[in-house]
Formats: C-alpha cells, structure tokens, sequence
C-alpha cells in the first residue's frame, strides 16, 4: 500500500487542508489507524490504543468544521507520551507494579490539545520511571527505531518520536529533563522543543498513584514533538500557560516574537564538540556542514566564544542538581547506599559520575548553594545572548546505538569514534539548556549511513519563538525530515 499524501505531512498543511474539507478528520484518523495496524508490531510505539474515542472526536471534529469552526488543532490526529494522564487509559510510566492505573482526568496540557480539537489516537511508549534513553519496560516491552529496528529511538519520549517517524500523526506529546524530548528526535530524525521551564504548566504529568496537582519539578519541562519546526510552534501555542489552579499566575504568557524573520540576520554561536564529551565524526561532520552552509547564507557565524559558560563546569553542577532532585524519589535503601558511596569519594574526583553520586546525598544546604551558581550561569547566558541570538549545539554524541538493556546504567558504555565512554554522561549536552532552564529546538540534519543525526537551538530565556524560527528557516532553506525507507510505504 502506497503512503498517503497525508502520511508525512506537516501539521499546518493538513489543518489547512481540513480546514478547506480537502480531507475529513476521519480519513485522517483512519489512515493513521491504519498504518498503526500495519507497521506498529515492528516499531511498537503506540503502547495503548484508544482508537474508538479517537474516531468519535474526529466525526465530532468534521461536524465542527461543516460549521464553520476554526481552532488551531481542529481534526488533527496526534499521540501523547504514556506519562501523560488520560482519563480513562492507563498511565504507569512503565511501572509494572501500577500496570493497572487508571487516570480520572486528562493532564491539562492534554485537555488543551483535545479543547484546541485534537484527535488523540493512543499514548506512547516509555522506559521504566521516563530514567532512560532507551523506551523499554515489563509491562509494554521494547520500542525499535524505525530506521534500524536493532537500535534506540530514544528516550524517554522514544515512542512518541519512533510514531512520529512511521507517520502515525503529525504531532506528539513529550517531556524533558534529561534530553527527553530532544534525545528521541535527534535518533529518530524529528523535531522537539524543550520550552523555557515554567512557560508550560505540567499538572497530570504525573507518576502514579499520585494526585494531579499543580506544582513544579524542577529542570522538567512537557513540549511539543512534530516532523518540522513550524508544527511545534503550533503546538506549543495551544499547550503554553501556567496553571489556572496556581494563585497569582498569568493564564497564558505573551511570548516575544523572534528576533529575526530571515535567516541571514541571525547571530549564531556553533559548538559541533567539546573534550569533556567529543561527538562522533557522523555528529560532528553534521554540524560543521550546517555551520558552513549558514555561513554561506549570510548567517554570522561564531565557532567560539569566551561568553559561553564552562561547559565542563556547568555539566558538572547539572549531575548534582539532577541527581539531587531524581534522588529524593528512589527507595530509602538505595538511597542509603548512594550516601554513603558519596560520603567515601575523594574530594578531588570531578567525573560526571562522581557529580551524580554527590547529587543523590545532597543535602538542602548543598543544593541551595548549587542553586545560587544556577543564577549565576543563568546571569551569563544572558550576557552571551546579548552578542548571539542562538547557540547550535549536539544533542548526543552519537547516531542510534543498539539496544542495550543491561541494568545498572553507569555500568553501560557508547563508543565515540571507537573509544568508549560512560553511558551516562551522554547527560551533558541535553543539560546545556536543561540546567538554565533555556529553550531548545531539536532539528534534524539528514542521515548518516542510514541513521538520523540532529543538532538542537538553544535560545535565550522565554525567547522560544526565537529558536523556532531558526528551526523553521534552517529546514525550509537545507530541508528536514527524511521518512524512515522500511516505513515509508
């Protein structure tokens, strides 16, 4: 069966084509099923189906649009990430001790998409505790990327990014501490957007069995994922707003536009590696061609610059600070280990792995002090974003590797050009943006011997609209996504 014309295109496209009753959500809704049914024992991205509903709301949305009504999302089928609450599904995050969660209520970055008229299709798979760069659990089994069936889509947004890829809807909902919505589209050659912390608010994603309150957690972001730049921006104009149950905080926030609309006006900082994590020739070739071809465009183009923050140190802090904040969720035991395996290091080890330990036993003292050099990284980003209005940067230092599901992770090793390295320590170019609490787009780059290879924009503090026009002109002027050869049929 040949694709549809429908299958990998953009999302503004086909609500315009909607929009114009060119297509009905429900053949749009069908034909996603469809390939679902066809291609997804393969991929397995899609871990639970909710393909009635999804059929109701798509002939609701066609009676919608026979009347004249216009919203942003209105008939567009699209997945969710299985951390998301969805009243009615499950959400386990992996766990098989609450396999048999069921949410009451949808997420309110969902109940956004679904009042915007999204048609939700089913939630994607996830690695156990979203703690993985790999989608895998007991309860769910294994997600393959689709461009080698043998290796990661990523995580932990994995299944999001691999149904993405296969066509299974023009849009995803993810999440991101730790690359999490970048990672998986770097490996399965999609686009993300890691929103400035805050800009969208998360209550309902949420581990079970805990309420949906509002709060924050802090580094984690929830974002939008698509095949090309301008679908995220449409999506993260519906999601984006602090939380209406939260006391004092603006329902939505006015996001400044871009800085610039043409590309030859952008003021761009390229770093294609660093000693602290080297990326691998595919990577770092990637990044060199898109440097020169931006320059060749009239992009002002820097390779260094004594404005960006140590990355060795801020790397170091964002294992402490994450490590902190994912420790006070791990069992009492392991916790205790953890301290006391912390408590015997020697004050002169600066491996991320040591930084990790140390971030586990943090104690509030230590981690106000880590917070108040958070301010202060946070003040030199502002200050480098002054001269630049962008930074291009890796998201990891390696194409998709093979699965690995061995069990202790810091055990586990990635080989850069044929040396090994810690598994993970790949932490470090997601933290670039993490830490600061930055914006960042993830674009793709093309293939490299059949693998996607990426870069992500990091842009100044709720300046997101300026990463995303980059995205959008970097794909338009040297193109974007490449459908996946075995599941472009």
């Amino acid at each position: 069966m040949a694709a549809s014309q429908w299958t990998f295109a953009t999302a503004v496209d086909t609500a315009k084509a909607l929009a114009d009753r060119t297509i009905s959500s429900v053949e749009l809704t069908e034909l996603a099923i469809d390939r679902i049914e066809r291609h997804d024992s393969k991929i397995n991205a899609v871990c639970v189906r909710d393909f009635e509903r999804a059929l109701e709301a798509a002939r609701a949305a066609d009676a919608a649009l026979a009347r004249g009504e216009r919203r942003p999302l209105l008939g567009l089928p699209l997945t969710v990430k299985e951390s998301y609450n969805i009243a009615g599904l499950p959400t386990t995050w992996g766990f098989p001790q609450h396999k048999n969660f069921i949410a009451r209520e949808d997420a309110l970055t969902v109940t956004r998409v679904k009042d915007a008229g999204g048609i939700v299709l089913g939630k994607t798979n996830v690695p156990l505790g979203l703690g993985d760069w790999q989608s895998y659990n007991d309860i769910y089994g294994t997600t393959n990327n689709p461009y080698d069936l043998g290796r990661t889509p990523g995580g932990s947004s994995g299944g999001s990014a691999a149904a993405l890829a296969a066509g299974y809807g023009p849009l995803s909902l993810g999440s991101d501490i730790g690359g999490s919505l970048r990672v998986p589209a770097f490996h399965c050659g999609v686009t993300a957007h890691k929103p400035t912390y805050g800009l969208v608010a998360t209550r309902g994603h949420t581990p079970p069995p805990f309420d949906p309150i509002p709060g924050e957690a802090d580094l984690a972001v929830v974002g939008p994922m698509a095949r090309s730049a301008a679908d995220l921006a449409l999506l993260l104009d519906v999601i984006a707003g602090a939380d209406p149950l939260e006391a004092g905080r603006a329902w939505r926030l006015e996001l400044p536009p871009s800085r610039h609309t043409r590309l030859q006006d952008f003021r761009v900082l390229v770093i294609a590696s660093d000693p602290l994590l080297p990326t691998d020739a595919a990577v770092r070739g990637a990044i060199e061609r898109l440097a020169d071809n931006l320059a060749k465009a009239g992009v002002r183009v820097t390779r260094e610059s004594k404005l960006l923050p140590d990355f060795a140190a801020s790397s170091r802090l964002y294992m402490r600070m994450l490590l902190g904040f994912l420790g006070a969720m791990m069992p009492p035991d392991v916790h205790a280990g953890a301290s006391q395996a912390a408590a015997h290091l020697p004050k002169e080890a600066t491996s991320l792995g040591a930084e990790r330990l140390r971030g586990i036993a943090l104690s509030h003292r230590d981690w106000v002090q880590a917070n108040a050099a958070r301010a202060r990284l946070r003040a030199q980003w502002r200050t480098l974003f002054e001269s630049f209005d962008a930074v291009i940067c890796p998201i990891m230092p390696t194409p998709a590797y093979p699965h690995d599901h061995s069990p202790d992770q810091e055990q586990r090793r990635i080989s850069i050009d044929g040396v090994a390295h810690v598994y993970t320590d790949q932490l470090a170019w997601p933290g670039i943006a993490t830490l600061p609490g930055l914006p960042a787009t993830a674009i793709p780059l093309g293939l490299a011997d059949g693998l996607p290879v990426g870069v992500q924009i990091v842009g100044p503090f709720l300046e997101d609209r300026t990463p995303l026009k980059l995205a959008e002109l970097i794909e338009r002027e040297f193109g974007g996504f490449v459908p996946p050869p075995m599941f472009a049929d």
